[in-house]
């Protein structure tokens, strides 16, 4: 056969192969179950030649080029793997020039009688053999196939990590927006209680600052209380944080048998026994009970050590300081006193037979000035207010000296040591024990009207201080208003 003869018979065997490739593209599923199991190079064998038909479909006569030959001999692979050993009682018979079926038949007829899968193994290794690329090819589709299986394994883990996080963080906030909503309802529950208890007070003060006008009492009612629950929440955790510290420093080295001298909440040394730790312990419940007293040690003017009831006193600002200082100007007010630099004025109001509760206001001109409130147990000997004024250099047997009232707390120095309270404290002989319900610090009452009450914790004299000793040069003009409740 000559070499155009040959390109010819190639070229037609090659479109008879093509059509073996459409009876095997019917007929492969007719392959039994078994093939899916048996590997060759790691991979189905079925699935293997389905890639190596593939192959040399879309490489024949491009990248790879074989003889008549062996063109036979794959399809005589291909038609056993597809239809099983040639039966020519079945087959159709074939023309008298038809030279190429002749041959396609007699290569078929000589793979005798191997099985399907035998024969998908022979076109496999036939072709592995004519084509060295087919083997690198058959990597690299595994190359792929393994990396988009593991980017896919990646993917699903990263998918099932950000499930997991959104979970977590919905979880979270479901958690936080409990906690919050809990918060608000102790909050709520808490004000309210406080509202209750200080409602009647705040409209006696309201119906005397807004006569016959109900709207602007009730403004200034919610002002008030608003202001009172702060005060109080902010006084509430600074008491525990202090009992919590003085429970630590009795647990970490003191003595049990031995009494130990603390410094009062009211300014006032004293001592403990252990058995009050207790006392000290019940403040870590006190945000949950709104009817919470802060108890105070003082001095007394015998032995008996006994311990005095100060309630925390309420104290606000009002914006309205120009109306405030004509009002007392006028005569509406208690009055205008001038504190020179160096000097404190004391304010003696004495308890009310009548009365439950004693407010006040007071404002500046130009400059602050120091302000704190001192209670002095015992009768009043007179009912009348009074105004005292001492300097600073001065040597006299006043309110405030040193050794007069022991506080843990004065204006803008810190505290005092327990052992020089207590040393002041025996100093006070017979006098009348004192407490601080408020310590003196300096206001920015030039800015606007500072307003405070105190329900009474019992008879005796309240001590107004407006401390301008910490000024070299300024004196401070004080305009300020005392009363009380029933």
């Amino acid at each position: 056969m000559d070499s155009t003869a040959q390109q010819k018979a190639t070229m037609i065997g090659g479109d008879n192969l093509e059509l073996s490739f459409k009876d095997l593209s019917l007929d492969a599923g007719t392959v039994g179950e078994d093939s899916s199991k048996i590997l060759k190079w790691n991979l189905p064998l079925k699935e293997l030649y389905k890639l190596a038909c593939s192959f040399y479909k879309e490489k024949s006569g491009k990248a790879i080029h074989l003889s008549y030959e062996d063109n036979l001999k794959l399809v005589a692979f291909t038609q056993q793997a597809a239809h099983g050993p040639l039966d020519l009682s079945k087959a159709p018979p074939l023309g008298m020039f038809d030279v190429i079926g002749k041959d396609r038949r007699i290569a078929w007829q000589q793979l005798g009688t191997i099985t399907k899968l035998q024969a998908m193994e022979g076109f496999i290794d036939l072709l592995d053999r004519l084509c060295p690329l087919f083997k690198p090819y058959v990597e690299a589709i595994k190359k792929d196939r393994e990396e988009k299986a593991r980017r896919a394994e990646q993917e699903e883990i990263q998918r099932t990590e950000a499930l997991a996080a959104e979970r977590e963080r919905q979880e979270e906030l479901a958690r936080l927006e409990s906690e919050k909503n809990r918060e608000e309802l102790h909050r709520r529950q808490l004000q309210d209680a406080l509202n209750q208890q200080t409602y009647h007070q705040f409209k006696e003060y309201a119906e005397i600052q807004f006569p016959g006008n109900p709207e602007q009492q009730a403004v200034l009612i919610r002002q008030l209380q608003n202001e009172h629950y702060h005060q109080y929440m902010q006084q509430l955790q600074a008491q525990v944080a202090t009992n919590l510290a003085r429970l630590k420093s009795l647990s970490d080295g003191e003595e049990d048998d031995t009494p130990t001298a603390v410094v009062c909440e009211n300014g006032a040394a004293g001592a403990i026994e252990p058995a009050a730790a207790n006392e000290f312990a019940n403040a870590n419940n006190a945000k949950e009970n709104s009817q919470f007293e802060f108890k105070e040690q003082c001095d007394s003017d015998n032995d008996s050590g006994d311990y005095a009831v100060i309630s925390p006193a309420n104290m606000w600002t009002k914006p309205d300081i120009k109306l405030f200082k004509q009002e007392v100007m006028a005569g509406k007010g208690d009055g205008v006193i001038r504190v020179n630099h160096g000097d404190t004025v004391t304010v003696k109001v004495p308890t009310h037979e009548g009365g439950s509760c004693l407010f006040w206001e007071f404002a500046t001109d130009s400059y602050d000035i120091g302000f704190g409130v001192y209670f002095e147990w015992g009768k009043p000997p007179t009912t009348e207010v009074s105004v005292h004024i001492s300097e600073s250099d001065e040597d006299d047997d006043t309110i405030e000296e040193d050794d007069e009232v022991i506080c843990a707390e004065d204006l803008e120095c810190g505290q005092v040591q327990s052992s020089q309270m207590s040393s002041a404290g025996s100093a006070l002989g017979s006098r009348n024990p004192i407490s601080i319900i408020i310590p003196i610090y300096r206001r920015e009452c030039h800015q606007e009207v500072y307003a405070g009450s105190h329900t009474y914790p019992g008879e005796g004299t309240y001590l107004l201080k407006f401390d301008n000793s910490y000024s070299l040069w300024r004196p401070k003009t004080l305009y300020y208003k005392v009363f009380y409740t029933r």
